[in-house]
Formats: structure tokens, C-alpha cells, sequence
């Protein structure tokens, strides 16, 4: 199987290229935003990181309902213009604030929030495009590619975003991420309407946000999925927090060591999401033996004794944390029905992100009181209690029990009753 046949689509391919641009300023408007309120405007303060990844990420609790529905509504396509614009905005804004020398702590979470509530509109939205763009065999190929383009951005953008911090400052940062937004753009304008795959519109009327929450209620195996998703989104995956309160407290380096740590995790991202392209349509044991494997990856990271073994332990930290989101999200998108699609992955990923506001000040507030490894403690703690919460769910779905053969003089693992193939979905 091709792990990058998608690409071969053009439609897929000129929003890969588009996206990949625009993903690398993306990452390094967040190295030198999380640096400048961590070591320009707070003093070193990891809560204050925390906060504003807070104000980032919250919106996605609160907007996530009329997101989704605004996803299975309205073409996506104009939609992501207008979100697109918007955040270029942004970005121009706080980059044009911080060079004048005018830019404060609150500044920052003024900005933060506001780019939060763009993107809690843009997040679904851009999910669920995919799909006008390849045919549902290629669907779950084309989001782990997706992931890949995320984490090839996360190599470079960080690295090179420490670098330009350190030199030119972050307000410029700011800036070069404007004009990579307008790479988006001209992606979106180079794929013409007529050309994308008809995908079926939620109806008008009310009820529809309501329709899309009993949907998954009544899907137990996206339910498990999003509740291990939940755990991992709050106390696992603050991988800024980590690895700024480790490189700038623990180890005592600059933001050039910050930005490479960065792109240290993401080579062990790349490969994670590279893997699951080559798997087809993923698994849910795939899903809860990575969480389980991120939170022993993590617990290693958390007992490194310098900074290159540290800069070590995050490549399998990276590589598990990857294949658990992005065969998540391909799960959830591909068995999921396609009127319902936009509202299923806007509530995605309102747990996903919408976690952060409830861990980020958690962990950053460890991270400061009982130092940053306690912090990554937390996070393997998080992963392996999503693997047993799906581990607890594959046993009782499956109706499996485990039982000493004396005759193997080991135990076995055996199911007590018959078990239809609709009840246990893609184990």
C-alpha cells in the first residue's frame, strides 16, 4: 500500500503544498509566541504559558456545536478563505503590536483568544475538506498525511523561528507568518469548486446540533475514542509547557535550544504519521497501545539526565503521540457517516484541543512548584491511563475473559459469548 498515493490526486496535492507552507509559519508564530511570553514578558513563568494556551485553545470547547454544523452546512471551501484571512490578520497584528514595543502579557492573551475563536470556526472546517478532495479509500491516507505535512512544518518551523528570535526578535516571526497564510490561499484559489468531490449538506432547521450529539452517543466505539483522546488532549500533550520549563529551567538554555528540542520531537512525529499512511484505515488497538507506549516514552523523557538524552527520549515520545492522534482522527472520519461528518469532528476536536484550557494552567503550575519533570510525569501517567481505558472497553466489548490452561500452563484469553462484527467495529 502507497503511503503517499493521496498525492497523487492534484486537487490533494496543490492543498498538501499549500498547507505545508502555511503550517510552517504556524509553527513558528507558536515557538516565538510560547517564547516571548515565557522568557520576554513573564519572567520564566510557565503558568503564564499555560494561561495563553488556555485562551488559545478554549473557544473549542464553547464554538465546537456550531462549528461542526457550520462545516456540514455552508461550503467549506469559502469558509476556509474567510478563516484564513482572518488569522493572516491576526498574526499581522500582534507582529506590527510587539515591533512598535508595545506589546504586554495581556496583549498576548488578547491575541491568543482571538486567534482561539478563529480557529475553533477553522478547525472542522479544514478536518472535513479532505474529503472533497480524495475519495473515501483514500481518506484515512490523506489525513496521516495531513499529520505529516503538520510535523514536517514542526521540524522546520521551530528551528527556524529560534533562530530569527534570537536575532531579528519575535515580532517579525509574526509578520513572515502573514504572508505564509496567503500560501493557503492561493491553494485554496488554485483548486477550482467544480472539481471537488459533492459531499451530502446538513438540512436547515433546528435539532441538527442535537442530531450530531446522539449520534456519537450512540457510537460506543467513537465514544472510548474520544474520552482517551480527552486524557491524552489535557495532561499529555502540553509539549510546549514541557519542553520550555525542561530547556529553559532543568537544563538552563536559549530559545535556539527551545526551537530545536521542538523539531527534535517532531522527526519522531513525521515518522509516526508516515507509518499510519501506510496502514489503511486504522485500528482502535493501534490507537490504545500508542497512548500506552507515548506514556512510557514520556516517563523516560521525564528521567533524562541532560539535555541530548532528553532531546533522545522525545523522538519516541513524538512518534507514539502521532500515531495515536492521527489514527484517531482517521478512525473517526473515516467510519463516520458524512452528513455527520463536520459535527462528529467538531466535537473532535473541541475535546481534543478544548482540554488544554483545564491541563495547560494544571501543568504549568507543576511545572513551577514541583519542577518540570513532575509535569512530564503527568504525561505518561495520562498515557497509560488512556490505554487501559481502552483496554478496559476492547475486553468488554469483545466479551473476552482471561482463564489458566493448565495444559499450556499459561493464561488464555477466551470470549464468553458471540459477538457481532457491528458491535466491535475495527478492533
Amino acid at each position: 500500500m502507497s503511503t503517499f498515493r493521496s498525492l497523487h490526486i492534484r486537487n490533494y496535492r496543490v492543498w498538501f503544498l499549500g498547507a505545508l507552507v502555511s503550517n510552517v509559519g504556524t509553527w513558528m508564530q507558536r515557538t516565538a509566541q510560547d517564547w516571548l511570553v515565557f522568557d520576554h514578558l513573564s519572567n520564566h513563568d510557565a503558568g503564564a504559558m499555560g494561561i495563553t494556551l488556555a485562551l488559545q485553545m478554549g473557544p473549542q470547547l464553547f464554538l465546537a456545536p456550531w462549528a461542526g454544523l457550520l462545516a456540514d452546512r455552508y461550503d467549506r471551501r469559502r469558509l476556509l478563505f474567510l478563516t484564513q484571512g482572518l488569522m493572516a490578520l491576526l498574526s499581522t497584528g500582534l507582529g506590527i503590536l510587539v515591533l512598535a514595543g508595545a506589546g504586554q502579557l495581556w496583549h498576548v492573551y488578547v491575541f491568543a483568544l482571538l486567534l482561539g475563536l478563529v480557529s475553533a470556526l477553522d478547525a472542522p472546517v479544514r478536518q472535513t475538506f479532505v474529503s472533497e478532495l480524495v475519495g473515501d479509500e483514500s481518506l484515512a491516507n490523506a489525513v496521516a498525511l495531513n499529520s505529516a505535512s503538520f510535523n514536517v512544518a514542526r521540524m522546520i518551523g521551530p528551528a527556524v523561528a529560534g533562530v530569527l528570535t534570537v536575532v531579528v526578535g519575535p515580532g517579525w516571526v509574526f509578520l513572515l507568518n502573514t504572508v505564509t497564510f496567503l500560501a493557503m490561499i492561493l491553494a485554496l484559489g488554485n483548486i477550482p469548486a467544480g472539481t471537488l468531490r459533492a459531499q451530502p449538506r446538513a438540512a436547515a432547521g433546528k435539532g441538527r446540533i442535537r442530531e450530531g450529539l446522539r449520534y456519537v452517543r450512540h457510537r460506543r466505539d467513537i465514544v472510548v475514542v474520544l474520552v482517551a483522546i480527552f486524557i491524552m488532549g489535557t495532561l499529555g500533550l502540553n509539549f510546549v509547557l514541557f519542553i520550555a520549563a525542561m530547556v529553559g529551567t532543568e537544563f538552563g538554555m536559549d530559545a535556539g535550544a527551545f526551537g530545536l528540542m521542538n523539531s527534535v520531537m517532531a522527526i519522531g512525529s513525521v515518522a509516526g504519521a508516515l507509518l499510519s499512511a501506510r496502514r489503511g484505515r486504522p485500528r482502535l488497538r493501534l490507537i490504545f497501545g500508542a497512548a500506552g507506549a507515548f506514556g512510557v516514552a514520556s516517563l523516560l523523557a521525564a528521567l533524562a539526565p541532560n539535555y541530548l538524552l532528553f532531546g533522545c527520549a522525545l523522538v519516541p515520545v513524538g512518534l507514539f503521540a502521532l500515531t495515536m492522534i492521527t489514527s484517531a482522527n482517521g478512525y473517526v472520519q473515516s467510519t463516520t457517516d458524512p452528513v455527520m461528518r463536520g459535527r462528529v469532528m467538531a466535537l473532535y476536536m473541541a475535546i481534543f484541543m478544548g482540554g488544554t484550557p483545564l491541563g495547560a494552567p494544571l501543568v504549568g503550575w507543576i511545572a513551577n512548584v514541583a519542577g518540570p519533570r513532575w509535569s512530564l510525569g503527568i504525561a505518561a501517567a495520562a498515557g497509560i491511563s488512556a490505554a487501559v481505558v481502552g483496554l478496559v472497553w476492547i475486553i468488554r466489548a469483545r466479551q473476552l475473559r482471561l482463564r489458566f490452561d493448565r495444559r499450556a500452563r499459561g493464561l488464555r484469553v477466551f470470549r464468553i459469548a458471540s459477538v457481532s462484527a457491528a458491535e466491535t467495529p475495527d478492533l
